[in-house]
């Protein structure tokens, strides 16, 4: 089978995939020039960049390729017109972040109740400062995003005493991690309980702008808002507003509309803002994962089985999560 791995170099950058070698021809592709090379003969293309691999601009050499994975979990890029009408499989790397970002969520919302950002700026100017910290136990979050990685949140934020809502694309009336999954059509009711609210949603035309004024004005002023989905569901100058009028109480953003952060924005100096480089999902040894997750789809494929993860182009997500 003819593998071309886009966005690397070579077994180094993915030494998990070697064992490839011993029965596939696997080519690499990590520029413009070797993808075009190599994507006329390629069965299987393996994007490891999940932000962009150059396969839109060179569509019309994929004249054998019958399968694209996908190494994120969120697949805008790879979502375009050509890819979605054709009979080319798309999966992604569902699974692999779950546990890591639901960690961080609640790593985020540990230090806001523990107020860790003020005890570190009192730190930096040596000032010994007592300060109350609050209880997570009694609190409320809403979780905006049922999938696999939003139903995680709901596990460990309830493990921590937090009473948990979900709201879906769908409502439906029951749910074991949520009890029941609300409708967007809940939302202005939901998010005035909150106390922490979490948005876990792709980047999808359905999605996007999901966060804006109506929604950030629904919400306490003692809320936090923490974002690990996508930068374009938040309407980014009704965040920005919101914080700084103090119609909400903070806000931890892994993503952002524009990444890198432009050194311009409000958000670096806002109060009570957590910023961090989408990388909620990112830990320790996470791309050999990644690896050993491909091996295992393609071990599903060679047994004439359907892989996991096969994305519905036209929702943008794999049914389900």
């Amino acid at each position: 089978m003819r593998i071309v791995i886009g966005g690397a170099a070579g077994f180094d950058d993915v030494p998990v995939l070697r064992e490839l070698a011993d029965r596939h021809d696997v080519a690499f592709a990590p520029d413009d020039a070797a993808l075009a090379e190599h994507l006329p003969t390629a069965e299987v293309f393996v994007s490891w960049t999940f932000r962009g691999s150059g396969l839109e601009r060179h569509w019309p050499l994929a004249r054998r390729l019958r399968w694209v994975h996908w190494c994120g979990a969120g697949v805008r890029p790879a979502l375009f017109g050509d890819l979605v009408a054709s009979d080319v499989v798309l999966t992604n790397a569902r699974g692999v972040f779950d546990r890591a970002m639901a960690e961080y969520v609640l790593g985020t919302i540990l230090a806001f109740a523990l107020r860790l950002p003020a005890a570190l700026e009192e730190q930096r100017h040596r000032r010994w400062t007592y300060r109350h910290s609050e209880r997570l136990e009694g609190t409320t979050a809403v979780v905006v995003g049922v999938g696999a990685i939003g139903r995680r949140v709901g596990e460990l934020l309830a493990a921590a005493g937090v009473t948990v809502h979900g709201i879906g694309r769908t409502a439906r009336e029951t749910d074991t991690v949520f009890g029941r999954v609300h409708g967007r059509d809940d939302r202005v009711t939901l998010l005035g309980r909150a106390d922490w609210v979490v948005a876990v949603m792709p980047d999808t035309p359905g999605t996007e702008g999901w966060f804006g004024a109506d929604e950030f004005g629904a919400m306490k002023p003692t809320a936090r808002f923490v974002n690990v989905g996508r930068g374009s569901t938040v309407v980014e100058r009704d965040l920005v507003e919101a914080l700084r009028d103090g119609r909400i109480a903070g806000a931890a953003l892994d993503v952002v509309a524009e990444e890198p952060l432009p050194a311009d924005s409000p958000l670096w100096t806002l109060p009570g803002v957590i910023l961090t480089p989408h990388m909620s999902g990112d830990y320790e040894g996470f791309e050999d994962d990644l690896c050993r997750q491909f091996l295992r789809l393609l071990a599903q494929d060679e047994a004439g089985v359907a892989p996991d993860n096969v994305v519905d182009k036209q929702a943008g997500y794999v049914p389900g999560s």
